[in-house]
């Protein structure tokens, strides 16, 4: 979702090959040391730029729910009260633009959201639950008949569906980038209009 055209940052960078990390091994599986050797830097170097690995696991599922919010907030601010069909059409090009590029932070959440602390948890939860809260008012835009409750399940489940992409197999056996957005992007409207009808 990150629209800087700019180099990553050297704290980008670590944040990026620990997720990678992480989710192909698990917080506990990696150590300091691989992540700082996947960036060019020694283990301890990394406490100049982390506290350790569980502060780089709270920044990465903090900084992903937060990063959703701000993106979805900015949508709707674009379309400045204008077509609903198309701001949901953009929220959901949004989510499966994280869906796509962000896949090990979905594994990573899956896995390892149990392991931060009560109150990053609590803050992951809570910006989801406003993420989520920004859909369900577009989506009964859309669709007037559709009750709040289920239009919450209808939100939720079309997250779960887009967020399946770590299970889609390694990103070379996609059907390519596009042609696989499309795809997610029509199942997304039909499930929608499926828990509408």
């Amino acid at each position: 979702m990150a629209t800087r055209t700019d180099a990553p940052t050297r704290r980008e960078q670590i944040l990026k090959e620990a997720a990678r990390l992480f989710a192909e091994r698990g917080f506990h599986g990696v150590g300091v040391d691989e992540i700082g050797a996947a960036v060019g830097i020694s283990g301890p170097g990394l406490y100049r730029h982390f506290a350790g690995k569980d502060a780089m696991l709270a920044e990465l599922l903090v900084g992903i729910s937060g990063r959703l919010l701000t993106g979805g907030k900015r949508r709707v601010a674009e379309s400045n009260g204008g077509d609903p069909e198309a701001l949901l059409d953009s929220l959901i090009e949004g989510h499966i633009d994280f869906a796509l590029d962000d896949r090990p932070l979905i594994t990573l959440h899956d896995r390892e959201l149990d392991r931060l602390r009560d109150s990053d948890r609590k803050l992951v939860r809570q910006l989801q639950r406003q993420y989520v809260e920004l859909w369900v008012e577009i989506l009964r835009e859309v669709y007037p008949g559709i009750a709040e409750p289920a239009a919450r399940s209808a939100v939720h489940s079309v997250f779960g569906l887009l967020n399946s992409t770590p299970h889609l197999g390694r990103p070379g056996s996609l059907p390519g980038r596009g042609a696989t957005a499309e795809l997610l992007h029509r199942m997304a409207r039909g499930a929608f209009a499926a828990a509408a009808a």
